[in-house]
């Protein structure tokens, strides 16, 4: 069976050849490298220099998600009960996940963001966060929902990680309880606390708003972000929802939350020097007290800027959120497969990707997998 393995991970193999000469890629059906389907446009998929995809977008921003556990059970995210985690043995260790993140550095890319599930679960988390730093990363990042994080962010900024996002959903203690299904609104905010204490700045707290849900605390949540100078980021309600009961109808506009805040407080378009890789359209108050995003990923799609890959925790590539498309890093791997394979495999998950995520296309849909089986 591994000499089976061994034998298909050899077939994938690209002849070297000179840059300006193209290649096509040969792969046998139904193998990793083949499973891009009709994603994949004919052509000259580059095998050097950086990420790039059919449309130009070029990739330098990995998510890695470390488990698909959490200890919370946000609505928009799993279901209350009935949760089928993966078998351990299923996830990908730490050489594993700093072998892809080495490799996917030597491609190009300079952001490394970890992720769920809560990565504060894994065991360990600390010691993975400094393996990954060694490999030099311009920028090394978690999102997390801060139920763990105050005892580690001493320990997570000395290993190396340089900034965080906190999930914060209300800041009504009971609201913040019946959205997350469990949990306790001062812990997230002395997490806040912790990650500016350890220096692990700027922060930004994630803010997921949902119609007849929160949707009132928008004003409340922009003097939170006013009073303390954190980045409030309004994120619209996507269709990754483990219950699978999104809804449009749930999902409160970029535009609507613009109007709403600008009535109360005017804002100006803010671009940062040295521009922003981040989904976010971010807005200062124009009285200069503080800034806030907007993540408007159903309403106004930033497909076209895309330069995002995600790596799920059992070591599916996948290129778009919303697609169901993947080529397993972790198959190749425990096949015995070359750096070289898995670089290739990379290029074509991205050369493979898509112009958008289709969200308001009528034939659109839902993702099989739910947000924290992903990996935000």
């Amino acid at each position: 069976m591994v000499d089976a393995l061994v034998a298909d991970v050899e077939s994938r193999l690209v002849t070297p050849t000179p840059p300006d000469v193209p290649v096509v890629l040969r792969a046998r059906p139904g193998s990793p490298l083949a499973r891009a389907g009709s994603n994949v446009v004919p052509g000259a998929m580059p095998t050097e220099g950086p990420l790039v995809d059919t449309f130009g977008r070029v990739h330098d921003d990995l998510r890695i998600s470390v488990t698909d556990r959490c200890n919370l059970r946000c609505v928009y995210c799993m279901p209350e009960e009935g949760m089928v985690f993966l078998p351990r043995t299923e996830i990908l260790t730490f050489e594993e996940l700093t072998r892809v993140a080495r490799i996917a550095h030597d491609l190009g890319v300079t952001a490394l963001r970890i992720t769920g599930g809560e990565p504060l679960v894994r065991k360990d988390v600390v010691e993975l966060v400094r393996q990954l730093a060694q490999i030099g990363f311009a920028d090394l990042a978690m999102t997390t929902n801060g139920t763990g994080f105050t005892r580690l962010a001493p320990d997570l900024a000395r290993a190396g990680l340089r900034r965080v996002n906190i999930s914060c959903d209300s800041l009504q203690p009971e609201r913040f309880a019946s959205i997350r299904r469990r949990g306790d609104l001062s812990v997230v905010l002395a997490a806040m606390d912790a990650a500016e204490a350890a220096g692990l700045t700027p922060l930004k707290v994630n803010v997921v708003v949902m119609a007849g849900v929160n949707d009132d605390e928008v004003l409340d949540f922009c003097s939170f972000a006013r009073d303390s100078g954190r980045l409030v980021r309004f994120i619209e309600f996507m269709p990754l929802d483990g219950d699978g009961h999104w809804d449009r109808s749930q999902v409160v506009s970029a535009e609507d939350l613009l109007a709403k805040i600008n009535a109360r407080w005017p804002l100006v378009v803010f671009d940062p020097e040295g521009g922003d890789s981040a989904p976010a359209e971010r807005y200062r108050f124009a009285d200069g007290r503080g800034e806030i995003g907007m993540v408007a990923s159903v309403t106004r799609p930033f497909c076209g800027t895309c330069n995002r890959l995600r790596l799920t925790a059992d070591g599916a590539i996948r290129n778009c959120l919303f697609s169901d498309d993947e080529l397993s890093a972790k198959e190749l791997m425990r096949a015995g497969g070359t750096d070289e394979e898995i670089a290739l495999l990379l290029r074509r998950a991205v050369w493979g990707k898509l112009p958008g995520h289709g969200i308001n296309d009528p034939d659109f849909l839902r993702p099989v997998r739910s947000m924290s089986m992903i990996g935000g």
